[in-house]
């Protein structure tokens, strides 16, 4: 049974906390109830929530189609900038992407560009339904997202949000660390199952995951990712990954209301239920509309270069089917950001054509330039494909007043965040990035 366990808060190290933070007292950590192997008991609401939602998937799963082999990437990459707003991480479609090509930017930026490596590893390798997940993974998958810190489980009480940089005024303490080992092995034996409803079960592999919380930083963001591994593993979707974080990033309350819910004595799982499957069919319908935006972008792009090279008087005004110019459009929805050597790298060639190819690009106004302080070129960027992730972005600003009203530069208004507000909860003071141990 799940159970709060009262433990005594007197840190043998003080130095820099406030009196307050320093006094001694009791708190209250929650220990939850294993999973076992079977799918929970949901009441008909819920459980009609759940089939529905399932349908909506897999209608957008076969709509995306073959598609979804250059859109996941960018799918990721738009998932792994709202978990990481989640998180407090700020960063922009394009600063992520320089970042991830030129391994170099703001920590943000390269917090960000590990959280996508991350994502893309769970689904590569925790997706395989043929090998049990492991402790291990989950531990291997976190040190990909928080490669600063020492691999492996916390070793100390830890906590999520509160006033202060003590327990005593948390939003919410997990289980002690003598509880994490138990409570991991009995979270991958669950998740490693892949029969009942996909969504249920990842579901409750997210809400339990973030309960045990068993690391000291990085557990949003790993538990998120764990979401895609488990929808993947039961073969949910095939072809591509929905963005369920762009819709707990537009609500970021309902979605702690909804954990809370998980968390409850009496627990009230419908709730939390009923509130992931309403994100996961918004998540869904905003990749079917992503997919369909790539689509129209990539015609436009590429009648506008026509239309350039024949007011330059070039012969032919379409490039030949196997133009290195043409492949490099083909390709900007997964690479929007480029360098000549990247040209090359992916898609070969020589240097050169690969550079005449990208000025050629950038007269015709399909890619910009970047420079760095010095004036320097360091790369070129398909603008109009990177704003087609700030379709989630304007959402992703949690409650930020300045993309409120008004739409992303050179990208469409905001994406559908769904009926998770359906939780309808009370405002949650809570701040998912605030792991703090001593």
């Amino acid at each position: 049974m799940a159970e709060y366990v009262d433990r005594l808060w007197n840190p043998d190290d003080s130095a820099g906390l406030t009196r307050r933070d320093r006094a001694p007292g009791h708190y209250r950590a929650y220990v939850p109830d294993e999973l076992g192997g079977t799918l929970p008991a949901l009441g008909s609401v819920a459980a009609s929530a759940a089939d529905e939602a399932m349908t909506v998937l897999a209608r957008a799963d076969e709509r995306i189609g073959t598609r979804g082999g250059y859109l996941n990437h960018l799918l990721i990459r738009s998932e792994s900038i709202s978990s990481s707003w989640i998180e407090g991480n700020r960063v922009t479609p394009k600063k992520l992407a320089i970042a991830e090509l030129l391994h170099q930017g703001t920590r943000a930026a390269l917090d960000v560009v590990a959280n996508v490596r991350a994502t893309e590893e769970a689904i590569a390798v925790l997706a395989d339904r043929n090998r049990p997940i492991s402790v291990d993974d989950i531990v291997s998958l976190q040190h990909v997202i928080e490669p600063r810190l020492d691999r492996g489980v916390r070793r100390e009480q830890n906590w999520v949000g509160g006033p202060g940089w003590s327990p005593l005024r948390a939003d919410f303490v997990p289980p002690p660390e003598t509880e994490v080992a138990r409570l991991l092995d009995d979270l991958v034996r669950f998740a490693s199952q892949t029969d009942g409803n996909p969504l249920v079960r990842a579901a409750v592999v997210h809400a339990q995951f973030e309960t045990i919380h068993p690391f000291t930083d990085g557990n949003g963001r790993t538990g998120r990712a764990l979401i895609h591994t488990v929808l993947r593993r039961a073969d949910a979707l095939r072809n591509t990954l929905i963005p369920i974080s762009t819709v707990f990033a537009g609500n970021v309350n309902a979605y702690l209301a909804g954990l809370t819910a998980y968390r409850d004595q009496p627990q009230r799982l419908d709730e939390w239920i009923i509130g992931f499957t309403h994100a996961a069919e918004s998540a869904a319908g905003n990749a079917v509309r992503l997919a369909n935006d790539i689509a129209v972008l990539d015609e436009t792009v590429r009648d506008e270069l026509v239309a350039f090279r024949r007011d330059r008087g070039l012969n032919p005004a379409a490039p030949r089917r196997d133009a290195i110019v043409l492949r490099i459009l083909d390709t900007l929805a997964s690479d929007p950001v480029l360098t000549a050597e990247s040209v090359v790298d992916r898609l070969g060639g020589s240097t050169a054509s690969a550079h005449r190819a990208l000025t050629e690009l950038a007269e015709a106004g399909v890619l910009g330039r970047t420079k760095d302080q010095k004036g320097r070129l360091i790369c070129w960027t398909a603008d109009r494909h990177l704003a087609l992730v700030s379709v989630t972005e304007r959402s992703n600003r949690i409650g930020g007043a300045d993309t409120k009203d008004r739409k992303p530069k050179l990208g469409p208004g905001a994406p559908d965040q769904g009926r998770f507000g359906a939780l309808r909860p009370k405002p949650v003071k809570m701040l998912v990035s605030c792991e703090v141990s001593f």
